[in-house]
């Protein structure tokens, strides 16, 4: 009998639950979905613990957003033996940056300090994660300023100190022999198109999607893109633990 496989999926910076809802329809009934936090820990090490905690026994298959994509990738440093597939979202294997780093740093002491609330970080985040055809959907912006809410300020801190410690992951993609997703919106600036052609070229068993018409936010911005993407990985997953 055909066993699909349980998936964890993992938010990005200033996102919950809510960045992976689109694409739930598409994933078919009877898979076990897990959508793990990743505003919890200041760090990528425990907030993967606690998400493969969260799993069942048997392999499953990760995919990250984002931030939730460094969180992944130490799910895949933690527990190698339970890992049946990788897919990495609008993301990067590297490390920060020092520019990067220092840019996180301001802006978590200046929400610290006063000098700036979440809700103007967000809100300036806007021109930045969706592409320009997306700036008028009041829709999609109310979704990401209520999604940053709900992580709150303690939240984007520990993220944001999460990311600028992450390790270099590129040569853990060399090791990887499972099914892989690289994907990637094709004027994202927040993890650019490059970062997603490296990993892609690192992976023995990895696909490059490039989505159009989409910046950084590609599962909100073209969800039926991403969803088609997603579930033709899955698809491969579930293949390949059936032979």
């Amino acid at each position: 009998m055909n066993q699909t496989t349980s998936l964890l999926l993992l938010p990005g910076l200033m996102n919950d639950e809510r960045v992976w809802s689109p694409l739930l329809p598409a994933l078919g009934a009877g898979r076990h979905v897990h959508i793990a936090p990743t505003h919890l820990h200041g760090n990528v090490e425990d907030s993967a613990r606690e998400a493969i905690a969260a799993m069942p026994s048997r392999q499953f298959a990760v995919a990250g957003f984002s931030l939730g994509g460094y969180v992944a990738l130490e799910v895949c440093r933690q527990a190698p033996e339970r890992i049946a597939g990788l897919g990495l979202l609008n993301t990067g294997a590297r490390t920060d940056a020092e520019k990067a780093k220092q840019a996180r740093t301001r802006m978590v002491q200046a929400m610290g300090s006063g000098a700036a609330t979440l809700n103007q970080i967000a809100a300036g985040f806007a021109a930045r994660v969706v592409h320009e055809s997306h700036l008028n959907d009041s829709k999609l912006l109310a979704l990401l300023a209520d999604m940053a809410k709900t992580v709150g300020g303690e939240g984007f801190a520990k993220q944001q100190r999460a990311a600028m410690n992450r390790i270099d992951s590129r040569g853990l993609l060399k090791k990887l022999q499972v099914p892989a997703l690289v994907l990637c919106g094709r004027e994202d600036q927040v993890a650019p198109l490059a970062l997603s052609e490296e990993m892609a070229n690192l992976l023995c068993d990895g696909e490059l999607v490039i989505v159009e018409t989409a910046g950084h936010m590609t599962t909100l911005e073209q969800p039926g893109a991403v969803a088609a993407a997603v579930v033709r990985w899955l698809n491969r997953v579930d293949g390949k633990r059936q032979r």
